[in-house]
Order: structure tokens, then C-alpha cells, then sequence
């Protein structure tokens, strides 16, 4: 088989495994009594973050070839995330948090590592080929956006036998966990990685999770910059969170109830993640044209538009701001994570960038978005789980206040710079 298309298939499974649960999650905790808890279970995934991918980069640096760690993680992902849903589905009704919370966290603990992992499987397969990883790799990633959106698509219109859609069911979970287990066993069929030997150097804990990087915070530009991916980092796992419950809860309101929107969040969502692929095409010319800061101001602007009209929106006549509130989506995650790589890629020198690209994903999708979720829950539980009156456009507003004040704050800070031309390398 083409390696290309070998490729493609491991995308799409990649980012299948999330898709199932990432953004319908939060509908299901909601439904089975652990709204307060929410923040939590995406809490956790930043807090595996700050480590795992490091610690599993570095096994399949020195001792297992990088394709049968992913095989091992999706292996050990797929049957803990089969027996989250196997316990929702045995407890019904009467989930406890500690033990669904447990399966459910070391899940994911396996699985955050693969996304670093399958790119690096990738890459080797690629090269291995002949061909230029610059070229060919970002039309193979797309298609793991595409296996996300199926996934979506796939719990929002499948129904279990009582009638649910595995959007609000235990369905979902077994779903991630199952093709967990295809990839686990189609892993080993993919290219060969080498691994460096454990007598020989490779990269450090410190090295890999971006430890060694904090020494940029020497430098002005760099300590705002990776400061306020922290900032911003809050914002990114606020809507996966809570959209799907937000949306959801209009088929509750007697004036909603009856509309598609109410009964469909999940698909309703994933024009969120078809903006976000499309608007991967804009980066290049928005960096070359206007530069890093005013990209990132663009993003933080996004944001305030993509929690402000959901903090206005609903799935009657003001449907269209939810619909515009997903589009909007697409610029305000790639403009900040896309730019945000490309711009530690290219002003940071040869020994320190890898460390430099870990310390980025530690402030943003570690510390960002731990802290942000823990916030975020702070604000929908006062604001809606434990409120006598719920208010979830009171929650919206606050979040959108949030991003206008990082965005200012940016704007006040930040040192303009122009993109560079080429690539120093």
C-alpha cells in the first residue's frame, strides 16, 4: 500500500480516538450527574501533558522503536477508555466519580503522548520513501481533522438501542476505546522507526517537555510571548468542555425545544473543526503580510467573538451566531497555536528550538489549559450547575471578557516584529 495513503489511515484513527469523546463529553458528565466535575476531566488532560509526552518520547528515542510505542499506548489507552464506558454502562444512572474518573485518566495518560508519536511516525515513513516531510505531511495531517469530524458526526447521528444518541451515552467511550485497539494493532504494520540505543545520548526530560527552554524567559520578546500562550492557552479546551452541554440544554427550553440545533450539538460543533481546517490555509500569508503580533491579536480577538456569541446565541432565530461563533473557531485556533509554533520555529536557535516547541505546548496545552479549565468550572458552576436561576450567557460573557483583557493586555505589551522572510536553516 501507497505509504501515503498508509499514512492517511493513521491520522485518521488518531484523531478518530478524540473525536468520539472530546467534545460530547462534557453532555454525557452533565446528563449522568457530574456537571461540577467537568473541568476535571479535561483538567487532567493538560496535567498529562506536562510530562507523558516527554517521558514516551524519550522511550521511543532510546529503547522501543517509535511505531510500537504508539501501538503500546493505544493498546493500554483503548482497553482503560472500553473500560470507562463498560463501567458507565454497568453503573447507570448511578456513576461514581473516583473509579470512572481513574479509567477514564489513564486513558488519556496513553494517549496525549500519540499525538507527538504519530507524527514522528510519520516523518520516518516519509523519509524512509524518499519524500520531502514539508511537502507531503500537512495534506496526511489533514485527514486527521477529517477522521475527528467523522467521529463527531458519528456520536451525534448513531443512537444506541433505548434511542440515545451516543453523544449523551456510555456508547462514546467504547467507541474511542475500540479504535484505540485498531490502531494499537495497525501501528505495528507502519514504518520501521530507529531508536537511538540506551547507551546512546538523546534527548533529556528537560529537553523534551521544554524545561530546558525557560531560559528564554531571560529575553523580554520571548517571556511575553510564552506568558500570554499561557493566557491564551486557558481559552482552548473552555468550548470542548462545555459547548456540547450549553447547546444541548436549549431542548429544555420549551421555545427550543423542537429545533435541529437542540438535538444535534455535536454536529453543530464540528463546523469548528471544518473552520479550523480550512484556516490552516491562511497562516502563511497572514504571518508574511501583518506579523506575529497582529496574528495573535486576530486570535484573542476571535476568541472574545467565539465565547461573546455563544454568550448571545441559541438554536432558534439566533441560531446563525452559533454557526458564525464555529467559524470563528478556526481563527482563533490556528492563528494562535499554528502561528504561535511557527513563530518559536523560526527566532529560536538550533539548540534550543525542539525544547523551545515543548515549552510552548507546556504553557499552552499544559499549563493553559489546565488552569483555564479549573476556571472555567469555577464560572459554569457558579453561574449554571449550582446556580437557583442558570445563566450559561452570564459564563459566556465572562469568558469572552477574559479574552479581551489578554488581548489588550498583548496588544500593550508585545513588541511588534515582522515575520521573517525565509527560514534560518
Amino acid at each position: 500500500m501507497n505509504i501515503k495513503l498508509r499514512l492517511i489511515i493513521m491520522n485518521f484513527l488518531e484523531f478518530a480516538v478524540w473525536g468520539a469523546y472530546l467534545t460530547s463529553m462534557g453532555g454525557f458528565l452533565y446528563g449522568a450527574g457530574l456537571a461540577d466535575k467537568i473541568w476535571l476531566f479535561f483538567a487532567v488532560q493538560g496535567i498529562v501533558s506536562i510530562f507523558m509526552p516527554a517521558l514516551m518520547g524519550i522511550v521511543a528515542d532510546k529503547w522501543i522503536q517509535a511505531q510500537k510505542v504508539l501501538s503500546l499506548s493505544h493498546g493500554i489507552a483503548g482497553l482503560f477508555m472500553i473500560g470507562a464506558g463498560v463501567y458507565a454502562m454497568m453503573n447507570a444512572g448511578h456513576i461514581q466519580f473516583a473509579p470512572f474518573f481513574a479509567l477514564y485518566t489513564v486513558s488519556v495518560a496513553f494517549f496525549m503522548p500519540t499525538i507527538a508519536i504519530a507524527n514522528s511516525v510519520a516523518y520516518t515513513g516519509l523519509d524512509v520513501a524518499g519524500l520531502d516531510s514539508v511537502k507531503h505531511f500537512p495534506p496526511i495531517r489533514v485527514f486527521g481533522t477529517i477522521g475527528f469530524i467523522c467521529c463527531m458526526l458519528a456520536v451525534n447521528f448513531i443512537k444506541n438501542g433505548q434511542g440515545v444518541q451516543f453523544q449523551h451515552s456510555h456508547e462514546q467511550f467504547l467507541l474511542s476505546g475500540a479504535l484505540s485497539l485498531v490502531l494499537c494493532v495497525y501501528a505495528l504494520t507502519l514504518t520501521p522507526c530507529p531508536c537511538l540505543g540506551k547507551d546512546k545520548p538523546s534527548k533529556s526530560f528537560a529537553e523534551a517537555s521544554g524545561l530546558s527552554a525557560f531560559r528564554l524567559f531571560k529575553e523580554p520578546k520571548f517571556a511575553i510571548f510564552f506568558l500570554f500562550s499561557m493566557f491564551l492557552g486557558a481559552s482552548l479546551q473552555v468550548t470542548n468542555g462545555y459547548a456540547n452541554t450549553f447547546i444541548t440544554h436549549f431542548s429544555d427550553v420549551p421555545e427550543y425545544a423542537d429545533t435541529w440545533g437542540a438535538h444535534n450539538a455535536n454536529a453543530l460543533i464540528s463546523l469548528s473543526q471544518l473552520s479550523e481546517t480550512l484556516c490552516i490555509l491562511l497562516i502563511p500569508f497572514f504571518l508574511r503580510r501583518f506579523g506575529i503580533k497582529k496574528v495573535m491579536l486576530i486570535s484573542m480577538v476571535a476568541w472574545v467573538l467565539r465565547f461573546g456569541l455563544f454568550g448571545l446565541g441559541d438554536t432558534g432565530s439566533g441560531v446563525w451566531m452559533l454557526i458564525l461563533s464555529c467559524i470563528v473557531y478556526g481563527v482563533a485556533f490556528d492563528f494562535f497555536n499554528i502561528s504561535g509554533s511557527l513563530y518559536v520555529e523560526y527566532t529560536t536557535s538550533d539548540d534550543i528550538r525542539s525544547s523551545a516547541q515543548g515549552l510552548f505546548m507546556l504553557m499552552t496545552n499544559g499549563l493553559g489549559a489546565t488552569l483555564g479549565t479549573w476556571a472555567a468550572g469555577k464560572v459554569v458552576n457558579h453561574f449554571v450547575v449550582f446556580a437557583p436561576n442558570p445563566d450559561w450567557s452570564a459564563a459566556w460573557y465572562v469568558f469572552a471578557g477574559y479574552a479581551l483583557v489578554v488581548a489588550i493586555l498583548f496588544a500593550i505589551c508585545f513588541r511588534d516584529e515582522k515575520f521573517p522572510e525565509t527560514n534560518k536553516r
